[in-house]
């Protein structure tokens, strides 16, 4: 009986152990899944439950700086995805809010998705949990939507591509970000999957390109308005003050080429202060200049402005300003007039006159002035902080009343009652800049509010719009 047991009782154990073994692997696997696979598995576009997931709360809404939603979040009615998201002037906010669609998500709806949505921490700890969901924040941002309605449309009435940013200089907060041509969001929040890819297809494939944002993405070559790096550069040197006497020669060959830089009507003299040739924006002056400084000071100072810098987001991303590395002395005089391979974003143009109109200190830009539950209680706000420092506050006096001189001589961005300082490079109509158009400025010089920076591509002879772009924004954010 015993010797009959044991035969019985070997063939269970080694089922058991079998089955034990079979357990642990399924349990193993179940475990590495959940672990390491799930990011995988979620992004999977056979999966809806994460989309369905992503629609099936209220996300919370985009305010701008007044508190009007320019996002919000609105029933459907209908399963399985039950709230669309909804964009108020839609084209005219894009590059700021972005959007959120089955496809995926941009702008501040994807920089700041995990509070919009309530899946932050801070959120889930306070917010109200109703019905089981806990609730999205509303995110306000520092957008005025007097100066964002007024870069938008003013850009828009150019009927040239272009973009248009508006700075606090004393904050580093951002009054307007628009780009032109814009797309309407709620274009892309159809939940019909084959509607969303013709028109993401058709906003992709237009000439135009809508969806670019030129503000804090495309690349410009700066022309004159380069200048202002290299007159703070001139002055920080130390061997240079507004008075001092510079050359401009009508033309100025460039060092080991046959190649020469022009002033054209510029500049009416060949000894001029260096006040009156940043006035009359004289090429051979300031190539000279270069020259003389040599590319690593510039470099210098232009990275002491933002340029090259890496990282920087506002939330947003954004591309950096570029100033080139290893040149040689035709190149460095080229660069210090905003030639060869100097590049800059509109961003960057509002950065350079925020540093010169904050005494020399560049506060790091922002767009997101706080988040707040939906009882109204604060969960996060902006904490203003400097980014860089650009130059002393002397200097940036000097720089700031050779700016003001430029609009005194009926220059960009003029505005009748309130003094301007700004720098533009729209007279060459092309030969410098490849055809873009771009001024920085700031108002009102002896107290200032707003910098702005602004480009128009290919303007033609509508390079002058420019200056009503950027004396239209300056206008509405001191309104």
């Amino acid at each position: 009986m015993a010797s009959w047991a044991r035969r019985i009782d070997s063939p269970l154990r080694r089922v058991a152990r079998s089955c034990a073994a079979m357990l642990f692997v399924l349990l193993a696997h179940v475990t590495l899944v959940q672990a390491f696979g799930s990011h995988t598995l979620n992004a999977d576009p056979r999966n809806e439950r994460p989309l369905i997931a992503r629609f099936e709360r209220p996300r919370g809404d985009i305010l701008t700086y007044e508190g009007t939603p320019v996002a919000i979040s609105r029933p459907t009615g209908h399963g399985p995805y039950l709230y669309r998201r909804v964009y108020r002037h839609g084209a005219v906010y894009a590059p700021v809010t972005g959007h959120v669609s089955l496809s995926g998500s941009t702008g501040i709806e994807h920089a700041q998705d995990a509070v919009l949505s309530g899946d932050d921490a801070k959120v889930r700890v306070q917010s109200l949990v109703r019905d089981g969901v806990v609730e999205g924040a509303d995110v306000r941002l520092t957008i005025s939507e007097r100066a964002q309605w007024a870069a938008y449309q003013s850009l828009k009435a150019t009927g040239v591509p272009g973009a248009a940013v508006a700075i606090s200089p004393a904050t580093g907060a951002i009054l307007a970000l628009a780009s032109y041509p814009s797309y309407d969001p709620n274009a892309l929040t159809t939940f019909d999957p084959d509607r969303l890819a013709e028109t993401a297809r058709r906003f992709r494939d237009a000439p135009s390109r809508p969806m670019a944002n030129r503000a804090l993405h495309r690349l410009y070559p700066p022309g004159s308005t380069f200048k202002l790096v290299t007159t703070a550069a001139a002055l920080a040197s130390g061997e240079y003050t507004p008075s001092t006497v510079v050359d401009a020669p009508a033309r100025l060959r460039l060092p080991g080429t046959p190649m020469y830089v022009d002033n054209g009507e510029r500049c009416a003299q060949e000894r001029p202060t260096l006040a009156y040739a940043f006035m009359a924006s004289c090429d051979t002056a300031f190539a000279g200049i270069g020259l003389q400084l040599g590319q690593d000071l510039l470099r210098d100072q232009a990275e002491a402005f933002g340029f090259n810098a890496t990282g920087l987001t506002i939330p947003l991303g954004t591309t950096p300003s570029r100033y080139p590395v290893a040149m040689d002395r035709a190149r460095t005089a080229l660069s210090a007039i905003g030639r060869h391979d100097d590049r800059v974003t509109p961003l960057m143009l509002a950065m350079l006159s925020a540093a010169v109109a904050n005494n020399g200190v560049l506060m790091r830009p922002y767009l997101v002035e706080e988040q707040r539950l939906a009882d109204g209680s604060v969960i996060g706000r902006a904490d203003p902080a400097p980014y860089r420092t650009a130059l002393s506050p002397v200097l940036a006096r000097y720089l700031a009343a050779m700016m003001t001189t430029v609009t005194h001589a009926g220059g960009t961005a003029a505005i009748p009652g309130v003094e301007v300082a700004a720098k533009s490079d729209t007279s060459e109509k092309g030969m410098v800049t490849g055809d873009h158009a771009l001024v920085t400025a700031f108002a009102p010089a002896d107290a200032p509010e707003v910098a702005v920076g602004v480009v128009l591509e290919n303007p033609g002879l509508r390079a002058g719009a420019v200056g009503d772009v950027a004396r239209a924004v300056i206008e509405a954010a001191l309104a």
